[in-house]
């Protein structure tokens, strides 16, 4: 699994594992935040399970359920339970997402209790000497929706993620996909261009997981320009004219 540190969060993740404090990660669509759980995860040495939040997503789908079993009732623990009993990292995936009675029952996982009630067994479970509670959120997404209360950002420390500068980005994409460095410098250099556009109303910019996947595309034989236009143009907009812009200043730079 390929990572590239940016600013010190691999040693920030150590010590707030260590320290036993939740650790929040922000940051746009596609910028590496859940690469960055699952490599930390494999260098500690821990088990993540990993919960992608929704406005579905509510605290029984993360403590557990009473289900039917050979005519029996029997307890099923859900992820939350799991990662506290077995010292797991519990990766909330965009946390702002999920129904308020998420927020409710992290809220003792989140601070010096480190504990998780399970209201339908009247059961309090004292989280693991491993475990961690990891939560991620898309700032311009979520400010657009429902914001995270004061007194759950405060519980954790927060890393803010971003893409990439070019030169890192490009050489994100050529580690990443194994595609020549030159082609990544072009796909660095056109994201650069569009994330730099303000004429143009994209709902979101290019991420450096487009980048990877259309070098993929072009790496598996799939001819440079194609491979733009269905891995990022179309991707990124449906609007005829914009996705003609789009497409100028991808003939300028390949």
């Amino acid at each position: 699994m390929y990572y590239k540190e940016i600013n010190n969060e691999k040693n920030i993740f150590k010590n707030t594992f260590e320290e036993k404090i939740p650790l929040m990660i922000k940051g746009p669509t596609g910028c590496g935040k859940s690469r960055f759980v699952e490599k930390m995860a494999k260098e500690l040495n821990l088990e993540i399970i990993q919960v992608a939040c929704n406005e579905e997503t509510s605290a029984v789908d993360l403590q557990g359920r009473y289900i039917i079993q050979s005519g029996n009732t029997v307890w099923q623990d859900g992820p939350a339970t799991t990662a506290v009993k077995n010292g797991c990292i519990l990766y909330l995936d965009e946390i702002s997402e999920a129904k308020e009675d998420v927020i409710v029952v992290i809220h003792p996982l989140a601070d010096h209790r480190r504990e998780l009630y399970l209201d339908k067994k009247n059961e309090k479970i004292k989280a693991h000497n491993n475990f961690m509670l990891v939560a991620s959120y898309n700032p311009e997404y979520q400010n657009k929706i429902k914001d995270l209360k004061t007194s759950t950002k405060q519980r954790f420390i927060t890393l803010q993620f971003n893409y990439p500068p070019e030169n890192i980005e490009s050489e994100i994409i050529h580690c990443e996909t194994g595609i020549n460095k030159n082609i990544a410098e072009k796909l660095s250099r056109y994201a650069k261009k569009l994330r730099n556009l303000q004429n143009l109303d994209l709902l979101e910019t290019v991420s450096t997981r487009l980048l990877i996947n259309t070098a993929k595309l072009i790496k598996s034989g799939i001819d440079i320009k194609t491979s733009y236009i269905t891995g990022i143009i179309q991707v990124l907009t449906d609007d005829q004219e914009t996705q003609i812009s789009l497409k100028d200043i991808m003939n300028l730079i390949i």
